[in-house]
């Protein structure tokens, strides 16, 4: 039986990418989505991927998600981490709402999937947390408190759940995207867009695609030896 992948936020954008990538890998994969019906049941039709609606940030609707989708489909093995909002205002003007909001998805949003699944995964000895964070939770933006805290903190417990995992069978890593050419991006106005691809050495934005990759390999047995770690999949733009 094929391997189960859940993906957080995996209708749209980065997410759809990846719920793609690891279907034609041959994963039997589910995505979960928060408030776009119309743009989820779209990605089923196209994908044949089914499609199941939760707030991350909600820990009990996690537990009742995931126990959906295991009994559709069987033990989720690879979660992929991907759902995530922003909110963004510069720090004088950040209103706690703001800050709550990003955080709860972003951040404990990551715990309300992650711990449901890791008894299983530590059960039978095999697991894959793979959470997608950002090049803005390692080096910090303008606006973004509340966004590169999160991130930040995704990789904390990415490392810290590789420490856990790893006699069990489980690996925990992370994922740090520079700016791809998303909807959101591409919806930019040009002036924007360039001065974008004008911080990045390779002269371009990433595509979601580029992203997914990164996600198949992490969820493959060849990836069974990398664990803590943070793939920056940003075109040179910023290193660590």
């Amino acid at each position: 039986m094929p391997r189960v992948a859940l993906v957080t936020g995996g209708s749209r954008g980065i997410g759809a990418a990846i719920s793609v990538g690891l279907k034609e890998a041959g994963y039997q994969v589910a995505a979960s989505y928060a408030g776009n019906e119309a743009a989820a049941a779209e990605f089923s039709a196209e994908s044949g991927i089914k499609t199941y609606k939760w707030d991350v940030s909600d820990y009990d609707a996690c537990t009742a998600g995931i126990a959906q989708v295991e009994a559709d489909l069987g033990p989720v093995e690879i979660l992929v981490n991907n759902a995530g909002i922003t909110r963004d205002a510069p720090f004088h003007k950040m209103t706690r709402d703001q800050w709550q909001q990003v955080i709860d998805t972003n951040l404990s949003g990551v715990f309300n999937m992650t711990h449901p699944v890791w008894p299983g995964m530590r059960e039978r000895k095999f697991g894959r947390i793979i959470t997608i964070s950002s090049i803005n939770g390692q080096k910090g933006q303008f606006a973004q408190v509340n966004y590169a805290a999160s991130k930040a903190g995704d990789l904390g417990i990415t490392k810290s759940l590789a420490h856990e995992g790893a006699r069990m069978g489980i690996t925990a890593n992370a994922i740090c995207p520079g700016y791809i050419g998303t909807d959101m991006v591409m919806a930019l106005s040009d002036k924007v867009r360039d001065s974008i691809v004008a911080q990045i050495p390779a002269g371009r934005l990433g595509t979601p695609t580029e992203i997914a990759r990164c996600v198949v390999f992490l969820a493959s047995d060849d990836a069974g030896f990398i664990n803590g770690s943070t793939i920056s999949a940003n075109g040179g733009q910023f290193f660590v």
